[in-house]
């Protein structure tokens, strides 16, 4: 589940009241949420940093709190505070409007054929006449890279691209053209760069070298321009400068070219559903007519409500409580779900902000959620099969037990490359069976029962991972004696690929080796996309048996 970060005052400020930690966990877990950890910016830094310094007393107070994947309106605080404000009964659904203005008074962006080649889609908005300030602007970016990490699956669905829009001079135009004949500054930069240029400049680049793959064996490249042919991004690596927005910008364009049409859609109406609560016409957004090759004309965004028929009893037997329509009604309102009787059914209006609602089965869910699960009796489900295991899952456990793994130390190294942006350090451990060929063995392998754990931070930690081996040895009763002694253990240098070389031991055991501890080749950690380095340490602990 995502986690997002807000400040707590400015959270409490804008519920238009404050709470006790304990009255907001209530509040969370009502609302189908969790808080996951209090802490303050300056302490997150300090643990990334390592560092030991005092806190002070005016840290900001930092709420982290877990939101469903798929609620994409709650990546950011408007949005989270939003929906509570709603749940609570401080305020209705806001009515999203598009602005009605002529179609030929409106931005133009026009699709060059070329697009069909890399990155086809693209769809646009303005939020005309917004207000920043730091914290407005902060939760503007952020919600961004939040969507680039979830919905857009790391930009290869969908891109985001902000832009001053007073910079720039329409019409616009989305092409697709060689990287040799892309020319310009990009964000971030002083200096001109070709695209191809940019491809080896960014490999280098913590943050961007993870996009590349994206485009880089294309023989053509996106890229939106100006009618002055000023770029304004080159999707879905890295904008221009000539457009950046800053905390003065009152007119931000928004472009989001896309792989997935679809998602498109959805990234750019939370994009200008979360921030034209800061438009000088609140809830209301600009739009942009996109011209397809083919001459095809598309509005966006397009912010409708549609509607979706729940039947009562179709509610009341999913969930297991007797509820009435207006009870239903009442609870779907507090979700940001508008919903009005009709007929023995329930008529439910889904606004733009609810793409998550596909189906009846999620107006069941919000019912439940507002009902409160704890407030749902407990019953026993009527089996159909009696108790007995589905076949799908009978063979699916076959076929498990058919599998194996050699080593714990890829599946802890590719759960750390996951969590790069966790605070420093990682510590991970696990304890679990791998197999290894046993020519003694009627099966030709046996089962073997290891324990392994890493370290990560900015330095490579070799000192913890040798710690931690002797204080396991300590625990389970083996004392530390010298080379050749098989009344304990000692340690003496090892040549195991997957460590550094020189910095590493394997751990002898009545004088056989039980495992192995070391500092991760940097060629290791490249393959699971890791940035820091890197101890760990594998061994058997069936000997202590």
């Amino acid at each position: 589940m995502p986690t997002v970060s807000v400040g707590r005052d400015r959270l409490f400020e804008a519920l238009g009241q404050s709470y006790t930690q304990e009255q907001f966990e209530e509040l969370c877990f009502d609302f189908g949420i969790e808080l996951d950890d209090v802490t303050t910016e300056k302490a997150v830094l300090r643990k990334e940093k390592h560092l030991n310094e005092e806190a002070a007393e005016d840290e900001e107070v930092i709420y982290k709190i877990e939101v469903p994947a798929n609620r994409y309106d709650l990546l950011c605080l408007e949005g989270l505070a939003q929906a509570l404000r709603i749940f609570i009964g401080k305020e209705k659904v806001p009515n999203y409007k598009v602005m009605d203005i002529p179609v030929n008074s409106m931005l133009k962006m026009h699709v060059k054929p070329e697009t069909s080649l890399i990155r086809p889609f693209i769809v646009c908005a303005v939020l005309r006449n917004i207000t920043f300030d730091e914290a407005r602007y902060n939760s503007f970016i952020d919600l961004q890279d939040r969507l680039h990490q979830n919905l857009c699956r790391k930009r290869t669905l969908v891109a985001i691209g902000t832009h001053d829009l007073d910079t720039l001079h329409e019409p616009f135009t989305y092409e697709a053209l060689p990287p040799s004949q892309i020319k310009f500054i990009p964000l971030k930069q002083v200096r001109e760069f070709r695209a191809d240029e940019l491809m080896e400049f960014y490999k280098s680049d913590m943050k961007l070298k993870k996009f590349l793959h994206i485009i880089e064996s294309s023989s053509v490249f996106p890229v939106i321009y100006d009618s002055k042919r000023t770029v304004l991004s080159l999707p879905p690596i890295i904008n221009g400068a000539h457009s950046a927005i800053t905390l003065k910008t009152k007119n931000v364009f928004i472009e989001c070219t896309a792989t997935d049409l679809t998602k498109a859609k959805i990234v750019l109406n939370t994009m200008v559903t979360m921030f034209s609560i800061y438009c000088e016409k609140k809830f209301e957004v600009e739009p942009v007519e996109v011209i397809t090759s083919d001459e095809k004309s598309f509005i966006y965004p397009d912010l409708s409500v549609w509607n979706l028929e729940v039947d009562i009893p179709y509610i009341i037997q999913s969930i297991g409580i007797p509820i009435k329509a207006n009870e239903a009604i009442s609870l779907l309102n507090k979700m940001q779900l508008p919903s009005i009787s009709e007929n023995s059914n329930i008529l439910v209006s889904i606004p733009p902000t609810r793409s998550d609602v596909l189906h009846k089965c999620d107006i069941m869910e919000d019912v439940a959620i507002a009902y409160g699960f704890n407030n749902i009796p407990k019953t026993k489900p009527k089996s159909l099969t009696q108790g007995k295991q589905q076949c799908l899952n009978h063979v699916s456990d076959l076929i498990r037990l058919e599998t194996a793994r050699i080593s714990l130390l890829p599946g802890i190294l590719k759960t750390t490359g996951h969590n790069k942006d966790h605070p420093r350090p990682i510590k991970i451990f696990e304890v679990g069976d791998v197999v290894i060929l046993d020519g003694e063995r009627d099966v030709g392998a046996a089962n073997h029962r290891h324990l392994a754990a890493l370290y990560c931070n900015s330095n490579s930690g070799f000192e913890v991972i040798h710690g931690l081996v002797d204080r396991i040895m300590e625990v389970v009763g083996v004392p530390f004696v010298s080379v050749g002694d098989d009344s304990g253990y000692y340690i003496r240098p090892s040549h195991e690929p997957e460590f550094f070389p020189g910095r590493q031991a394997n751990i002898i055991f009545k004088g056989k080796s039980i495992g192995a501890f070391g500092i991760v080749h940097p060629e290791v950690l490249a393959r699971f996309d890791i940035l820091d380095p890197c101890s760990m340490v594998e061994m058997t602990i069936e000997p202590f048996l």
